[in-house]
């Protein structure tokens, strides 16, 4: 064999291992739609469907998916905050989840609130969740089975434990980073038009702020940019250019954002678990940074709230 082919050989051995590490990454954290159909039966696995449309689930959902609504149990309904400790404890029980269960989260809108279940989950420390590649949209696509009625699951034992403050992000670690008093890098995942203050949020939704733009330093990489056109993730070397051509390349410790913390949950989820950066959501997002008195913005666009 010539030295050439030699070489090329070597080169192809090793693009294999350098992809291995990626690809058990990816399914480490997420399921197909065709390993999840195999296994609905399996008593150790739970499905969770966390829509945000009302009615979807009634209207049909994965069998067996137990229903969780983001508006009421994946948040505190009075305080703005996460849901606390005995309300998620409750889900988890309800949710039939065991500390051996393998739990897999599923929703609308590519995934953006199971990505937000994801991150509540690890922050209470619950193990081998993962997230259906693709959501609700490509197991509809695919035709596969949809139930009507809800099964009650026997109570679920897992226990949580203290929440985890490194996933997480405030209004002060926010300004910290911004203010260059701390190192960090800051990612906006809205699309341009948020990002550059031509619009204040897309249109219809009912959380504002009444200041448009973003934080000063943030790049914006777009959510939609990290995933296919069935609403599956990229594969991670592709993830990892993505972000790379944004100066995002994990040496520094990394901070999401959006509107209200559920598209931002989408990126942490491929940042944190597809390529193992060190990474925080900040849920406040921009309905409370936009609107927090003295936080410093940039707006390229000038757009002044009411003169719209």
């Amino acid at each position: 064999m010539s030295p050439r082919k030699l070489l090329a050989g070597a080169v192809a051995v090793l693009a294999t291992f350098a992809a291995a590490p990626a690809a058990a990454q990816h399914a480490k954290f997420l399921v197909t739609t065709e390993w999840l159909e195999k296994n609905l039966n399996d008593p150790k696995v739970r499905v969770v469907e966390v829509s945000v449309n009302p009615g979807l689930f009634e209207r049909g959902h994965i069998p067996g998916a137990a229903n969780v609504n983001w508006h009421t149990d994946l948040v505190d309904t009075v305080n703005r905050d996460i849901a606390p400790p005995k309300q998620f404890q409750a889900l988890l029980a309800r949710s039939g989840i065991n500390a051996d269960t393998t739990t897999v989260l599923y929703g609308d809108n590519n995934n953006w609130f199971a990505a937000w279940g994801a991150w509540i989950f690890d922050i209470y420390g619950i193990d081998n969740v993962k997230i259906l590649d693709g959501g609700r949209k490509k197991w509809e696509a695919e035709g596969r089975p949809l139930a009507n009625s809800a099964k009650i699951q026997p109570a679920g034992t897992a226990q949580i434990k203290t929440p985890n403050a490194a996933l997480r992000a405030h209004l002060q670690d926010v300004l910290a980073v911004a203010r260059k008093e701390k190192q960090g890098v800051l990612v906006d995942i809205r699309s341009a038009d948020e990002y550059n203050g031509k619009i204040f949020a897309p249109n219809g939704v009912p959380e504002l702020a009444v200041r448009a733009g973003h934080v000063p330093g943030a790049v914006n990489v777009t959510w939609s940019k990290l995933v296919a056109d069935d609403g599956t993730f990229k594969p991670a070397d592709e993830l990892k250019a993505i972000y790379q051509a944004a100066g995002v390349d994990g040496s520094q410790p990394i901070i999401t954002y959006c509107r209200i913390g559920e598209r931002s949950s989408h990126s942490w989820f491929a940042l944190k678990k597809l390529l193992g950066y060190d990474v925080r959501n900040y849920d406040g997002s921009w309905t409370e940074y936009g609107n927090s008195v003295g936080s410093p913005i940039t707006n390229p666009a000038g757009t002044v709230w009411g003169k719209t």
